[in-house]
């Protein structure tokens, strides 16, 4: 069974390899405006959109035994969901508010066979940031990786310096919970 990756991140692609899944990316263009406030439920809805889009163009397509997996990753910090910054002055915003806090990371994920089964589940992990200046936090904006980013940081690049501790799944904050992953996959026999 081939299957595609409905994700460009680089991150979700890495853990993929190192649990050694072969698979193909296919980007999926989907509308992330759903008007939903709950972090768990925001992340398995743009999961579910991500994969469905991705399994109607390769049934478009005529493809034939495949499997599509589709994620998303949102940042909530008391109970207020922090996507992706719109740009610097927003990314300097949200780290402001993470510095010496504890908020949780939430990876909604979908997998979607060619027969039309699927599931959909999220991960929840919780991150504590040390105290950062106001300086650090330019600096680390400055080096650009907070923008294509939830929450306005990447837990394993130069912003590791700063996380205090994790409780859960630390891939669950990259991107994607692939330890979880990997027992649907073997629970719904699709391995």
């Amino acid at each position: 069974m081939k299957i595609y990756l409905a994700s460009g991140s680089p991150r979700r692609r890495e853990l993929l390899t190192q649990i050694g899944i072969e698979y193909e990316v296919l980007v999926s263009e989907v509308d992330e405006n759903c008007g939903i406030t709950d972090p768990a439920g925001l992340v398995e809805e743009l999961s579910k959109r991500k994969a469905l889009a991705v399994a109607e163009k390769l049934k478009a397509d005529n493809k034939k035994e495949y499997m599509v997996i589709g994620a998303d990753t949102v940042v909530a910090l008391d109970g207020i969901i922090l996507g992706k910054p719109e740009d610097n002055e927003d990314a300097l915003r949200m780290l402001e508010r993470l510095s010496g806090r504890s908020h949780e990371v939430f990876t909604g994920v979908t997998i979607v066979c060619e027969d039309g089964t699927s599931v959909t589940f999220h991960e929840c992990t919780k991150v504590t940031f040390f105290d950062m200046t106001r300086e650090e936090i330019e600096e680390y904006v400055a080096t650009g990786d907070p923008l294509d980013k939830a929450g306005a940081y990447g837990i394993q690049g130069f912003c590791a310096r700063y996380i205090k501790g994790i409780d859960g799944d630390y891939n669950n904050v990259v991107g994607l919970p692939v330890g979880r992953l990997y027992q649907e996959l073997k629970k719904g026999t699709l391995l």
